[in-house]
């Protein structure tokens, strides 16, 4: 049976539309209000704040701990400092993705992994014959996202800890509305953000500190239609819906491997063995025959679809999560599996994954767009990503500003 997270009690009592999910056994708000957007709008223009609790968390500590992380993820931890974070993905022998998430080093021999999925006996198992303790800390720690570009003005009026010079992808120490935290600059909608980490008990506490603070700056709790909304701008990936983990995969093709699904950039073949290191290897050498793209849909073509049916011109209010077939000169090369209209941009996005020969930029596509329960196609182009990427997200600050 689902549970409440530490947060529900304050929640639950702001949830005027009811509308939940369940989310790692917790229940997590799907929107807070009838309308999602105002939540959305809230993580662009002002501040969000969003439970981020159910994530599973697995505290890494001993001798062994960088060499077993090493082991276990695509990057090199060795070149992670303590106090920074990274962001890589954990692969199987086949150098098949599982999951990604972030890691945090604490210690020069402690580790903290933030997952989106369980992992406690593939950590277990890699960890054979190695000097290390991995515990779960997953219900002991509650987790908040302050995100959107007045979150530090928020978090300056409650804080103790220098968060100034934090920089993108670090993370302090020092108490957040009176309550003992650690202070991450990182988060899920590619926007200036933190993220708070507490004893699951003080979580009441902190949220209230926040919400105080934040209510000159239209702070507004954001739920999980608006943070998709927000990640797809940002071009961020999520599990199930654009790629499928490799431990649930039914057939080869629902595998996927880092260079597929844009995180090539995580795999360091130099730092030694890991696991899938010798399949990565291999595939880089002959190529990659699918590549994640993002995706434009030309409005003036979907315009002309729907006005040939004699209907306004419809778009998605929220991010749907699919698979919409993706042509090229007739012939499926891929599918969409997120979209939707992004009101920062004015402009319909999707991610998708195609055949590498059609993921050049500025390649001319044709996605399955559905009007009057008939099957069309409408224009799209191959566009970089991430799509929204605003300086402030990675930019310092002066105490002056």
């Amino acid at each position: 049976m689902p549970i409440g997270t530490p947060f529900h009690a304050r929640t639950s009592a702001l949830s005027a539309s009811q509308n939940w999910r369940i989310w790692s056994g917790h229940w997590v708000a799907s929107s807070y209000l009838l309308l999602h957007e105002y939540e959305y709008h809230a993580i662009r223009n002002a501040a969000g704040l969003i439970d981020v609790s159910p994530l599973y968390k697995y505290e890494v500590r001993g001798k062994d701990a960088v060499p077993f992380i090493n082991r276990l993820i695509t990057r090199d931890a060795a070149k992670c400092a303590v106090n920074q974070a990274i962001y890589t993905c954990w692969c199987d022998e086949e150098g098949k993705v599982i999951q990604d998430g972030t890691v945090f080093r604490l210690g020069e021999d402690h580790f903290r992994l933030h997952l989106a999925d369980p992992s406690l006996r593939w950590s277990r198992i890699n960890s054979a014959g190695m000097k290390v303790e991995i515990e779960e800390v997953t219900d002991t720690i509650a987790a908040v996202a302050l995100q959107g570009p007045f979150s530090r003005d928020i978090l300056k009026r409650i804080t103790e800890a220098e968060i100034d010079r934090l920089r993108f992808f670090h993370f302090t120490s020092g108490k957040v509305g009176g309550v003992p935290a650690l202070i991450s600059r990182t988060g899920y909608t590619g926007d200036l953000g933190y993220e708070i980490w507490i004893s699951a008990p003080h979580a009441e506490r902190l949220w209230d500190a926040l919400m105080e603070a934040g209510k000159p700056y239209a702070l507004h709790p954001a739920g999980m239609l608006a943070l998709d909304m927000a990640r797809l701008e940002a071009g961020f990936i999520l599990i199930e819906v654009d790629y499928t983990s490799a431990e649930k995969a039914l057939i080869p093709a629902q595998k996927y491997s880092p260079f597929e699904i844009g995180l090539g950039w995580t795999v360091n073949l130099d730092k030694g063995n890991f696991v899938g290191r010798e399949a990565l290897f291999r595939e880089k050498q002959r190529g990659t025959e699918r590549q994640l793209i993002g995706l434009e849909i030309d409005f003036e073509d979907l315009e002309r679809l729907y006005r040939e049916a004699g209907l306004e011109t419809q778009l998605p209010r929220m991010a749907w999560r699919d698979r919409i077939p993706v042509y090229q000169n007739g012939r499926q090369v891929g599918r969409a599996t997120t979209g939707s209209w992004s009101p920062a941009l004015k402009k319909y996005i999707a991610l998708a994954t195609v055949k590498s020969d059609s993921a050049q930029l500025g390649s001319e596509l044709k996605i399955e767009i559905t009007v009057e329960d008939e099957r069309k196609t409408a224009k799209a182009a191959v566009v970089k990503l991430p799509f929204f990427d605003p300086p402030r997200k990675r930019e310092l600050f002066s105490p002056s500003d």
